[in-house]
C-alpha cells in the first residue's frame, strides 16, 4: 500500500469518525438510547445531532486517498476507467452483501418481538435488487441497514471521479495530437493539470450549487465539494515545494469560505478543516513518522467493515435489552456500550475473513444472490 493509504494520521481519524457514526447510530436507533437520554440528555442529543457529520471526514478521507489512487501527480494513471471502476464496485459490494444478509436475519429474527422503527419491514425483490446494485436510494427504496447510502454514494464519487480523470486525460492527447507537445505547453502550464483544473471546478460546483440543494443529495455531485477538497488536499501535500503547497491550501480554504458566506453549512465547515488539518499534518515530517494509537489505528483499517456490520449488532442488543430490561438505566447504558464493543469484533471478523481478502466478480455475484435469495426466503418463511 502506497504511504497516503497505510499513514498513521489516516488510520486514526478514520478510526475517531468509525467510532463517532456507531454512537450517532446508537444515539438514533433506540430504544436503549431514549432510557438514557433521561438521565444524559445532553450527550444523547449531540450524538444524535451532531456526531453524524463524521460522514464528512470519511469524505475528505475518501477524496484524498482517490487522488493517491488514481492520479497522485494530478494526471490519471489508468487507461481504462471502466475496469476501475468495476473493480471498485466488487470491493465495495462484497463486504457490504455480506453485512446486509446478517442485517436481514437478524431484523427477521426480532420483527416478531421488537416492535420499533429501526426494524424494517420484510423486503420485497425491487427493493433487494436496488441495495445489490446500490441503488435504493436512487430509486428511493427504504434501506435495509443505516449507512448503506454512504456506500452507494462512495461509488458514485469514485466513478465521477474515474471518469472525470479519463475524460481530461483523453483531451489532453487530442490536443497534444493536434497541435503538438510543446503547444500544449506553452498554452497550459505544467504547475496544475487539466485534471487537477477540472476537479477545482467540481469542487466549486458542489460547494456554490449542488450542496446548497437538498433534492441533490442521492447524487454524487452534491457531496463532490468534500470529496474533492481531499483530492486537493493530497496534492498539497505531495507538492515538492513548500509555496505550492500552501498556494493549494490558500484555493482550498478560498472555496470553502466562499462557499460558508454563501450559505452556512456545518458539515462544509467541518469538511474544510478536515482537509486543510490533513495538509497541516502531513506535511510535517515528524508526523510521517508517528505510529499512532494501535487500537485507533486497527479501527482505522477495519473501520468499513464496522461500519457495514455494526447496524445488524445494535438492532440485536436493543432488541434484547428492551425485552428483558425495558426501563433498565443500567442494562440501556451498559447495552449501548456493548453494541458498540460487539460492532468492533464483529467488524473485525468481516474485515478478516472478507474485506482484506482480494474479491471477485464471481464472489460478488455469489454475496449479491445470497442477499436477494435471503431476503426472499425469510419474508417468505416468516410471513
Amino acid at each position: 500500500m502506497s504511504h497516503a493509504q497505510r499513514s498513521a494520521v489516516i488510520d486514526c481519524t478514520k478510526g475517531l469518525a468509525c467510532a463517532a457514526i456507531v454512537w450517532h447510530h446508537l444515539a438514533f436507533y433506540g430504544p436503549m438510547s431514549d432510557v438514557v437520554r433521561q438521565e444524559l440528555p445532553g450527550l444523547i442529543d449531540w450524538l444524535y445531532d451532531d456526531a453524524r457529520m463524521a460522514v464528512q471526514v470519511f469524505l475528505v478521507l475518501g477524496g484524498f486517498l482517490a487522488a493517491a489512487s488514481l492520479a497522485p501527480h494530478g494526471q490519471a494513471r489508468f487507461d481504462d476507467p471502466c475496469k476501475r471502476i468495476a473493480r471498485r464496485f466488487v470491493r465495495l459490494v462484497v463486504p457490504y452483501a455480506v453485512a446486509l444478509v446478517l442485517a436481514i436475519l437478524v431484523q427477521a429474527a426480532v420483527r416478531p418481538w421488537f416492535d420499533h422503527d429501526s426494524v424494517s419491514a420484510d423486503p420485497d425483490l425491487w427493493q433487494l435488487l436496488a441495495h445489490a446494485l446500490l441503488l435504493q436510494t436512487v430509486l428511493g427504496e427504504e434501506s435495509l441497514s443505516a449507512g448503506v447510502w454512504y456506500v452507494a454514494i462512495d461509488f458514485q464519487l469514485f466513478a465521477l471521479t474515474a471518469l472525470l480523470l479519463a475524460g481530461a486525460s483523453m483531451a489532453a492527447a487530442a490536443l497534444r495530437a493536434r497541435w503538438g507537445e510543446r503547444a500544449l505547453v506553452r498554452c497550459w502550464p505544467r504547475t496544475v493539470t487539466g485534471v487537477q483544473l477540472l476537479v477545482v471546478a467540481g469542487v466549486a460546483a458542489s460547494l456554490l450549487v449542488f450542496n446548497r440543494d437538498a433534492q441533490w443529495d442521492i447524487w454524487a455531485l452534491y457531496f463532490f465539494g468534500a470529496y474533492g477538497l481531499g483530492m486537493l488536499a493530497f496534492w498539497a501535500v505531495q507538492s515538492p515545494r513548500p509555496l505550492g503547497a500552501w498556494g493549494w491550501a490558500l484555493l482550498m480554504a478560498v472555496l470553502v469560505l466562499a462557499a460558508l458566506v454563501l450559505q452556512w453549512r456545518a458539515r462544509i465547515a467541518l469538511a474544510g478543516v478536515t482537509a486543510l488539518a490533513l495538509v497541516l499534518a502531513m506535511r510535517q515530517p515528524a508526523m510521517a513518522r508517528w505510529a499512532g494509537w494501535a487500537p485507533l489505528n486497527r479501527l482505522g483499517q477495519i473501520s468499513y467493515s464496522v461500519f457495514l456490520v455494526h447496524f445488524a449488532v445494535c438492532v440485536a442488543v436493543n432488541a434484547v435489552a428492551s425485552y428483558f430490561w425495558p426501563q433498565s438505566l443500567a442494562a440501556a447504558g451498559l447495552g449501548m456500550v456493548l453494541a458498540f464493543l460487539l460492532s468492533l469484533a464483529a467488524g473485525h471478523v468481516l474485515y478478516e475473513r472478507v474485506e482484506r481478502h482480494a474479491p471477485t466478480w464471481q464472489a460478488a455475484l455469489r454475496w449479491q444472490a445470497g442477499l436477494v435469495a435471503t431476503g426472499l426466503l425469510t419474508a417468505a418463511v416468516l410471513t
